[in-house]
């Protein structure tokens, strides 16, 4: 098991981390689509308790440490080259003049993972104040083959303001939005706004935090092919869940689930859908 502790030259002070992986699966094909690199403690510590003890004055250091951990352990487990690896950043971190981006490149290259598979995702727990600086560091990622996203979107300070900024490849739907989707007439109605504007600005929408059958078949129903939550697998430490493993929906069941229902007379009973 890789563990993360002043790796590199990091100079991380705080306690020793390891990352676990989270598939993104796609539905459609049944398949995986990439893993999200999630930081735990060595003990079993949840990422609230690690981000405890980050600052302001040692959070470049953490996310270099988490993003070496990542891509080494990723690398050693054997991910494969068509699978992606996504990790977040801050988007104070981009901006920074020694931003993190350029370490993890030459990290991915040592760990033999391709530039073309790394995702680089900003979290939404932090207000992006030079967008003009990300959407440029946004560009220059596209050329050198990196994909971009932005996390929990439609949450925190991921909204649509930043979407007029900058445009990434990927959206990541938060699970606020995505809870019981199905049976929130409001959640479904943004939902649908929310992938008009991404299919209008040719950007992929990934659904997190999905939970039940039915909130992938409302969202599938809606377009949404990438999904990623504990229906499918929980995050695990040291190893990538292989497609085989991956709990999908059969199709029929979530073709079943989405359709709509039928209408009924007053007090009569619904039709049966096969």
């Amino acid at each position: 098991m890789m563990v993360a502790n002043r790796l590199d030259g990091t100079c991380w002070a705080g306690p020793d981390l390891v990352m676990a992986f989270q598939p993104i699966v796609d539905i459609t094909a049944q398949t995986v689509f990439g893993y999200e690199a999630l930081v735990r403690g060595v003990n079993g510590e949840g990422a609230e308790t690690v981000l405890s003890h980050v600052t302001p004055a040692n959070f470049m250091a953490f996310e270099a440490a988490c993003h070496s951990a990542a891509m080494a352990s990723a690398g050693r487990l054997g991910l494969d080259r068509t699978h992606h690896l996504s990790l977040n950043f801050l988007p104070s971190g981009l901006a920074a003049e020694n931003n993190s981006v350029s370490p993890a490149l030459a990290m991915a290259n040592a760990s033999a993972i391709g530039t073309d598979q790394l995702i680089v995702e900003i979290t939404e727990a932090e207000r992006v104040t030079q967008p003009v600086r990300i959407a440029a560091l946004f560009a220059d990622y596209r050329r050198l083959g990196l994909k971009t996203a932005i996390d929990d979107f439609g949450v925190g300070y991921a909204g649509l303001g930043l979407l007029a900024d900058f445009q990434p490849d990927y959206i990541k739907i938060a699970m606020d939005l995505v809870r019981d989707v199905h049976e929130s007439r409001a959640r479904a109605s943004i939902t649908r706004a929310i992938l008009q504007a991404a299919r209008d600005l040719s950007i992929q929408v990934i659904a997190e935090g999905v939970e039940s059958p039915s909130e992938v078949a409302a969202l599938r129903a809606q377009g949404v092919t990438l999904f990623q939550g504990f229906l499918f697998a929980r995050p695990t430490v040291d190893r990538l869940i292989p497609p085989s493993r991956i709990c999908f929906p059969a199709a029929r069941s979530v073709r079943r689930l989405a359709r709509p229902p039928r209408p009924t007379l007053a007090g009569a009973q619904p039709l049966p859908q096969g």
